[in-house]
């Protein structure tokens, strides 16, 4: 499944994806009560779609979780949470022929949410994201021509974290996580609880939340 949804990116990707890159250097608007306790990133299941530059799963874990701790780390709500990533797939594109053949790189990915306190999962399904490259100078003649396969991947990467954020406020929104308000105007999902903990004090890594990432398929691949 992974592998034709790669095919299907790479043959169809049209639509432009925001910049996560040039959206850090925007000023950070608060997700409610969120606050980054750990993030895990893992990828069990990797493929490598056709036509791509090669890259370990090892390569990606230190990538994209280098693009999660440098988003989600600016946030300083009251409560912990932590962000779960697998990463699924990913094609980056080869040089190509300008104007003419100019592959695409994409990046799959899926997400969970796993609040701290309650040391709960807050998804029943992970989040699939399909991360595209974002419109630039380097990337219009192709980025597999413009840039390595390192700046590939962090662009990727930021990207994928980007739209991770963009699915937490949209979750914020709908179902009232972060001490938001639901549409329905129901009451919040939770609330900060009180603590006399030091705000800036981390807490081991929950068992729950490695358990989860281990065994569950929708959060391992």
């Amino acid at each position: 499944m992974r592998a034709a949804a790669l095919l299907f990116a790479v043959l169809t990707t049209l639509a432009a994806c925001a910049d996560g890159q040039r959206e850090l250097k925007e000023p950070v608007r608060a997700i409610g009560d969120f606050k980054l306790g750990h993030a895990i990133v893992v990828a069990p299941n990797i493929q490598q779609g056709p036509g791509s530059r090669d890259a370990s799963a090892e390569e990606w874990i230190e990538v994209v979780d280098a693009a999660l701790e440098e988003r989600f780390r600016r946030y300083e709500g009251e409560r912990l949470y932590h962000i779960g990533v697998s990463v699924e797939g990913f094609v980056l594109a080869v040089p190509g022929i300008p104007l003419v053949y100019t592959p695409k790189s994409v990046l799959i990915v899926r997400a969970n949410l796993f609040d701290d306190a309650g040391q709960v999962r807050m998804t029943d399904e992970a989040h699939e994201i399909t991360v595209l490259e974002a419109p630039s100078g380097k990337t219009f003649l192709g980025s597999g021509n413009s840039q390595t396969k390192e700046e590939q991947m962090r662009a990727l990467a930021a990207n994928a974290a980007l739209q991770i954020e963009n699915w937490l406020r949209g979750q914020q929104k709908r179902e009232g996580w972060f001490g938001g308000l639901p549409e329905d105007g129901a009451e919040p999902v939770s609330e900060a609880p009180e603590t006399e903990a030091e705000d800036d004090a981390l807490p081991e890594t929950p068992q729950v939340f490695a358990t989860v990432i281990e065994a569950d398929p929708s959060a391992g691949g």
